[in-house]
């Protein structure tokens, strides 16, 4: 969820498709110099599978753990959170509360969350075809100016210097931090509740003191956000319904 700089460990790639319980899912097979047995990841969004593998694993191997885990990926693909596809009359969290998003009929114009008649509203102008694009920009402009205050803040209680701050839409992790000082983060965070935004970015910033997830680093991470667990039980809750909504 979470990475840091690290030296790199050769890896090979290679992709297929499987079927389970009749929907056909893109799998990702990788071989890793460091892994000692077969892992399966159900990957953020549930739209695609990832398998960890030792190096030069038999493709007969890789068959036969996927049958016996046959029955575990029906059981946790039907569980999981269902595409959500992001247009007119569909709700979109920001901040933690969920908007409906209507469309104004104006071609021009910054997406604005408002109230109407007590009800929550994202307000998105442009053609219905854009509305996606339109509504991953206001969040990205919403995560940009939380995180930056946010991460400013941390790093000043810290006495640390930030070198950048990238923003990107990444499945794999909400944040990660590099050894040169520079942060980045999924803006997709802007959908979750203001203390999960604020965990991120003590997160991260952390991570410009100490450079693992030792037991000194959560004693960091908890100074700078005391509510480091609820933050964390959330995300694990409620962090693959923010990774399955299409825009």
């Amino acid at each position: 969820m979470f990475g840091f700089a690290r030296k790199q460990v050769r890896s090979q790639s290679r992709q297929r498709d499987i079927e389970v319980n009749g929907r056909v899912m893109p799998l990702l097979i990788r071989e890793h110099a460091r892994a000692t047995r077969i892992t399966l990841r159900i990957e953020p969004g549930a739209q695609s599978l990832r398998l960890t593998v030792p190096p030069g694993l038999h493709a007969n191997e890789i068959d036969a753990f996927l049958t016996r885990h046959h029955g575990w990926l029906m059981t946790k693909l039907a569980r999981a959170p269902q595409d959500t596809i992001i247009e007119e009359g569909s709700f979109v969290p920001i901040r933690g509360v969920d908007h409906r998003i209507e469309l104004t009929g104006k071609l021009r114009g910054l997406a604005l969350a408002t109230q109407i008649d007590g009800e929550n509203v994202l307000q998105v102008s442009g053609a219905p075809e854009s509305t996606g694009r339109r509504v991953a920009d206001f969040l990205k402009r919403e995560a940009r100016t939380d995180l930056e205050r946010l991460v400013a803040g941390h790093a000043a209680e810290l006495g640390k210097t930030v070198r950048g701050i990238s923003y990107k839409d990444t499945k794999s992790r909400w944040g990660s931090c590099s050894s040169d000082g520079k942060l980045a983060f999924s803006w997709r965070i802007a959908m979750a509740p203001p203390m999960v935004i604020d965990y991120l970015a003590a997160h991260e910033v952390a991570h410009l003191k100490e450079m693992n997830h030792s037991s000194d680093f959560w004693a960091v991470c908890h100074m700078l956000c005391p509510h480091t667990n609820d933050a964390k039980r959330w995300l694990k809750q409620h962090g693959n319904r923010l990774q399955a909504l299409q825009f």
